[in-house]
């Protein structure tokens, strides 16, 4: 009499065995011995007690198992006396295809090198360049491609300190509540005193603003390039503020420096919607140099942080000896009553401030689950092979910016924003309320980062129109204090107290954006509306 069940709980398990034929053979069943080890991220359940008389319960699964098999065989040897059985362990792997990331990546290049010969902006400056970035005077050009440069270096450094991720936690020896209680705590660093470094940059000027942030980086990196120090609380809090400095410093020199040449604004675009797509690339290329560097002892994962640290001696060199920009005089009085009047007190910058911390809360929350979500059904993939797919999309939505915008393109820039954050909040709520193959989550999260590179210099653009140079450190970390304000709790209820599910994460986030598109939808009906008027009058 052959037998043969199926455990589908956590590992799903099928085993073969002949039962004796003795009147009592319940109290003799043979008795299934299991490896003294399996991997701690899938638990094994106790068998239930089941009769081998009465019919195991088949519980409805899916026609392709999507965890690891776990095949428990007893080999017959021709006599069938033997009671021991062997172990074979099959494991599913799903692979993204190789041309996944070299298609994107090309496709994101073709956008930018094939720009020249299709934009009309080129035509219409007299200065016989051949490519629209190098439109502008001398001075300008040279400035520019240092600050590139020098983003470029700052976007290494954010990405290093991030690639490990909870794994530089696990090395620490953290627990889950441990873990979620650091990031908690880091958030709300950044919450409280993020909000006011903005303020502090309008003041003190974005050279030393800048300086003050390679400051930060400078004393992260070496404080972890110890090993007694690394696990240390001020590192994370240290981090956080300065990733809430990175968000607007470089933006506020860029601008406050092409005001005082005098430039034409379709170079400060242009220069928006480059700074998103080089930190993409410099973001590809830390992870690249974390791999060359990285090693199996202790000694080798050191040595990134303190690569990081050369990078920031070498961006202070460089923001000490640059020319000093044009800083803000302005008093805290008169600094305060500009803030509410164009800030709290405009509709239209209000909008962008809703839209700003919608397109971070978004980020934040796809940081903290695009792995979990991916690994869900239980299938082995190389997450470290995906991410670059999703730089990748990054650095194509970027380079689709400057073909949406100006007098030829086949949308107006708010039409084009609105569809991008409608486009972006449709696939995080796919992925967060309707379960998906790997294959589809992988292209949801690439259409989410492409929407994100097209909306951040569309934002910038428009922060450029409706608000003052002097408020705009102010105004972004006031729309980043919300954003954080909303990780924090979530963090909080649903890492920490697990009271929240990550559906629900994601599911908020997606509305967000669906808001925001909203939001901008309604700003391009009131611009209308007000040249209406103003034509009236």
């Amino acid at each position: 009499m052959v037998q043969k069940f199926e455990f589908r709980h956590v590992l799903r398990f099928s085993y073969q065995t002949e039962w004796p034929k003795r009147p009592n053979f319940r109290d003799r069943r043979p008795k299934l011995r299991f490896p003294r080890r399996l991997p701690r991220s899938l638990p094994i359940r106790p068998f239930p007690s089941i009769s081998p008389a009465t019919p195991l319960p088949r519980r409805p699964v899916p026609a392709a198992p999507a965890i690891p098999y776990l095949r428990l065989v007893r080999p017959n040897h021709g006599s069938g006396s033997s009671r021991e059985m062997g172990v074979v362990i099959e494991r599913e792997e799903w692979s993204l295809t190789p041309l996944a990331y070299p298609l994107l990546s090309a496709a994101a290049l073709a956008a930018v090198l094939l720009l020249p010969y299709f934009s009309t902006r080129t035509a219409t400056h007299a200065t016989g360049s051949s490519s629209p970035f190098d439109v502008g005077t001398a001075p300008f050009l040279r400035f520019r491609r240092a600050f590139l440069t020098l983003f470029c270096i700052a976007s290494v450094v954010e990405g290093i300190n991030s690639v490990f991720g909870e794994d530089d936690f696990a090395r620490c020896g953290l627990g889950r509540e441990q873990m979620a209680a650091r990031l908690a705590a880091a958030t709300a660093a950044a919450l409280f005193l993020g909000g006011f470094s903005g303020v502090i940059s309008d003041k003190m000027g974005p050279r030393r603003t800048c300086i003050f942030y390679w400051s930060l980086q400078l004393a992260v990196g070496v404080m972890k390039s110890f090993s007694g120090l690394r696990c240390a609380w001020i590192n994370n809090f240290i981090l956080a503020l300065a990733s809430s400095v990175f968000s607007f410093c470089f933006e506020t020199l860029i601008v406050v420096e092409h005001e005082k040449q005098d430039q034409k604004q379709d170079l400060l675009f242009d220069t928006f919607w480059l700074m998103t797509f080089f930190e993409s690339v410099s973001l590809i290329g830390s992870q690249g140099i974390t791999n060359l560097l990285v090693n199996d002892d202790s000694n080798g994962f050191l040595l990134p942080y303190a690569f990081a640290a050369s990078l920031s001696i070498v961006g202070i060199l460089y923001i000490r000896n640059a020319s000093s920009t044009t800083q803000h005089a302005s008093a805290i009085g008169s600094y305060q009553k500009s803030f509410f009047a164009h800030v709290l007190r405009d509709k239209r910058v209000l909008i962008l401030v809703f839209a700003q911390a919608s397109i971070h809360f978004a980020v934040s929350a796809f940081w903290f689950l695009w792995a979990p979500t991916i690994v869900a059904d239980g299938r082995y993939a190389q997450l470290s092979l995906i991410y670059p797919c999703f730089l990748a999309s990054r650095m194509l939505g970027s380079a689709g910016f400057p073909w949406f915008y100006g007098a030829t393109a086949p949308f107006q820039n708010e039409d084009s924003l609105t569809i991008a954050y409608v486009s972006a909040g449709l696939a995080l709520s796919i992925a967060a309320y309707d379960y998906q193959e790997i294959g589809v989550l992988v292209i949801l999260f690439c259409v989410f980062h492409a929407c994100v590179g097209f909306i951040l210099p569309s934002l910038a653009r428009l922060r450029t129109m409706y608000l003052p140079n002097e408020l705009r450190g102010g105004m972004m970390s006031f729309s980043l204090s919300l954003a954080n304000a909303a990780t924090f709790i979530f963090l909080l209820q649903g890492a920490y107290h697990r009271n929240v599910a990550n559906s629900t994460f994601l599911g908020l986030a997606s509305f967000g954006l669906l808001g925001a598109g909203g939001c901008i939808h309604m700003l391009r009906r009131r611009r209308k509306h007000f040249r209406q008027n103003t034509r009236s009058l």
